[in-house]
Order: C-alpha cells, then structure tokens, then sequence
C-alpha cells in the first residue's frame, strides 16, 4: 500500500509506543517522515535507522514540543529538509497518575503542559504553512479518558478532553482553506508503559473490552492512517474511538 506516497509527516514523540506503531504504518505506506523523541534518544535514532530501510526520507529530531520556540524550529527545520509538510500527528504525551487528593499543582501542570499545549503549539506553529498550501491534515490523539474520564488520571482525563475540544474548533477555523483535524481517541493500548503491569489487572481490563483485547499501536497506526490520507478527504472535526468497543 501507498496511501501517503510523496506525502511529508511529523510525528511528535514517536520513539515508542504508539508514536512508534504510527511512524512504522507511515513508512510502510510511502511517507516521508519527520519525528520527534526528547528523553529517549537512543531509542529515536535507532528508529531513525529502521525506518529508513522503506526507502522514503526519514529524519528524527530531538524536540520539545512543550515549548513554542522546540515547536517553531522544528517546523521551520522540517520545511528546510523536506521542502513541505503534508500531515501532522500530535502524540507527544506523559502520565502523572493520582488520586485528586495526592496530586499536585505540579502534576497537574505539566500534564497539561506537555499534552495539551504541545498541540496547540504544533498546530499554531505549522498553521501558517497549511494556509499556504490551502491543504493539511491534523490527528490529534486523545484518549478515551478524555470522553468518559478516569478515576486517578484528572491531569490526564483534562488534557485528552482538551485535545478534543481544541481539535473541534480548529477544524471549524481552518475547514474553509481544506485543512483537516481530526482527534483518535485510543482505549486500552498494549505497549511498553503496560508490559510493567501485573497480568491480573491486565486480564481484568481486557474482560471490560468487548473485543475481550487491548489493542495494538497498530490498531491505533491505522486509524491514523486512514485520518491522514485522502481516503478521509470530507472528515474533519470528529473523534475516532480505537477501544474495541469500550465507548459506544
């Protein structure tokens, strides 16, 4: 398949995770493709390394998409080494979990500050070359705690709620020059984060499932595939549940 083929994506925090199942479907799917890792950079160049092995161009850059001016350079640097930017998936996201009563202004803060205004300041940062081309496609990923909320995860269920609404109101701001947002809303996803968890709890999320698994960073890869090619060319403004049923 060739659904993105001479198309030019960003990826922030895709060293891992679902970041990582994303960049691997772009790649397979013809994109050329820049990504972002902060911390785990040894990680991200070896993803480097990987995905160039599909023959497109592919660049990984150490960036904070937390901070306007990472968010800004990043897009004038991707602009400089690939000539365009098609597509730009906003996936750079961290957990602080507890309960409301242990949490605190500092928990609460910087999830926020890296999940939610790494987006705005992505979309804003990269709004000014879509409006030139009069052409782009934004996946925001969001969560399913971000629609129905989580008991121990009020930072987390705040920011992926906010992803949403940010995401709706984009798409009614920039629909008009062809400039797509749309927000993936993942449930339980099986990555490295939940490996660490202990097989029961595992077993009893997945009982919860009416597809009775979690899902893949695959499962979510294709969805936002499916968001960034042109086969979702008249889909903008909506939320998609990758949660094998969860949400109904």
């Amino acid at each position: 398949m060739s659904l993105l083929k001479g198309k030019t994506a960003i990826i922030t925090g895709a060293s891992k995770g679902i970041g990582k199942g994303i960049a691997e479907v772009f790649v397979k799917n013809g994109a050329n493709l820049a990504f972002t890792y902060l911390s785990s950079v040894e990680r991200g160049q070896a993803l480097e390394k990987e995905l160039k092995e599909h023959g497109t161009q592919v660049k990984g850059y150490r960036s904070d998409a937390s901070k306007m001016e990472d968010a800004e350079d990043l897009v004038a640097q991707v602009i400089e080494d690939f000539g365009v930017i098609d597509i730009v998936v906003n996936n750079a996201g961290i957990t602080k979990d507890t309960l409301l009563m242990r949490m605190t202004e500092e928990d609460f803060n910087r999830v926020i500050e890296v999940n939610l205004n790494s987006v705005f300041n992505m979309t804003k940062s990269v709004q000014r070359t879509f409006l030139k081309q009069r052409a782009g496609s934004i996946v925001n990923i969001s969560s399913v705690v971000g629609v129905k909320g989580n008991a121990g995860q009020a930072n987390y269920s705040a920011s992926k709620a906010g992803i949403i609404g940010f995401t709706k109101s984009v798409a009614l701001e920039l629909g008009s020059r062809n400039i797509r947002c749309n927000a993936i809303a993942p449930g339980f996803i099986e990555t490295e984060m939940t490996a660490v968890l202990d097989e029961t709890t595992v077993s009893q999320w997945r009982e919860g499932i009416p597809l009775k698994r979690g899902g893949s960073p695959e499962d979510v890869a294709n969805a936002c595939l499916f968001l960034a090619s042109d086969l979702s060319n008249y889909i903008s403004g909506q939320v998609l549940n990758v949660c094998g049923g969860m949400l109904t």
